[in-house]
């Protein structure tokens, strides 16, 4: 079976220079594909045209939906005050993420693959949303144990705790007919890792299709007003993700570069 690598990237359509470091790292780097952002606030804003542009002019580029129910303008500001909202039937997981796929798809782009802001599909409720109107991809979001680096605890403990969740995780995409990766990486190390980290996940890497959750971007005044904490690190991403060392690793290796494409 050999061991494939898909490099994903969140947050497409953030800030165009989220949007920017996003291309840099697929141009220049090892990165395959990306999930873009389509709520209804986001979708009117410059980032997210720019980012359908982007997508439109970069057909090896695999673009995916990155799936907003928290943490954005019109929605619950935190995973409990979400979890209230989705048993209070003030969010209605399906309908929204039905709106924000169509929305992609509007704009001429067939999504290959699902993933959610800040993993809120490992909520039931959600994760019965998110299989229902996938087409077929659903990231599997419990990070694998060959993580290099300091996770911190924090990390490491939601982390434990999210792997948890992938007995029903598994149970309800098999239901649906979803497919999901083999393994997954980048959750504990995300804003906090370098070439010489990710040259070493990358040669740690186990049999099967491992995608590897990133965040790169260019961080100028636009990022930084953004409401978010992953500023300046998304720099130090986008440079390990096009570093020698990494691309070093792969090739001495023999880890497979892939997009979700590939594995259909």
């Amino acid at each position: 079976m050999g061991r494939k690598l898909i490099v994903n990237a969140d947050d497409f359509g953030f800030t165009c220079d989220v949007n920017q470091g996003i291309l840099d790292a697929h141009r220049e780097g090892i990165l395959t594909a990306t999930t873009l952002m389509a709520t209804e606030f986001i979708a009117s804003g410059d980032a997210f045209f720019d980012a359908i542009r982007i997508a439109n002019e970069t057909p090896t580029l695999d673009v995916g939906v990155h799936l907003v129910l928290v943490g954005s303008p019109g929605f619950p500001a935190s995973i409990p005050a979400l979890i209230s909202a989705v048993a209070r039937k003030r969010i209605k997981a399906y309908d929204e993420f039905a709106k924000q796929v169509r929305r992609v798809r509007d704009w001429g782009i067939s999504p290959t693959h699902l993933d959610t802001h800040k993993h809120t599909h490992l909520l039931p409720a959600v994760l019965d949303a998110v299989a229902r109107v996938s087409q077929e991809w659903v990231r599997r979001p419990f990070d694998s144990p060959m993580q290099p680096g300091s996770a911190g605890i924090v990390k490491s403990l939601t982390a434990h705790a999210m792997s948890s969740m992938s007995g029903r995780f598994e149970r309800v995409l098999t239901a649906h007919g979803c497919k999901s990766t083999d393994h997954f990486a980048g959750f504990k190390i995300t804003g906090n890792y370098n070439a010489r980290d990710l040259a070493a996940l990358i040669r740690a890497l186990p049999e099967g299709s491992t995608e590897f959750m990133c965040h790169p971007g260019r961080c100028s005044d636009e990022l930084r007003a953004a409401k978010t904490r992953l500023k300046e690190s998304r720099e130090a991403e986008l440079r390990a993700l096009c570093s020698t060392q990494v691309r070093e690793a792969l090739d001495q290796s023999g880890v497979e570069l892939v997009s979700y494409r590939d594995l259909n």
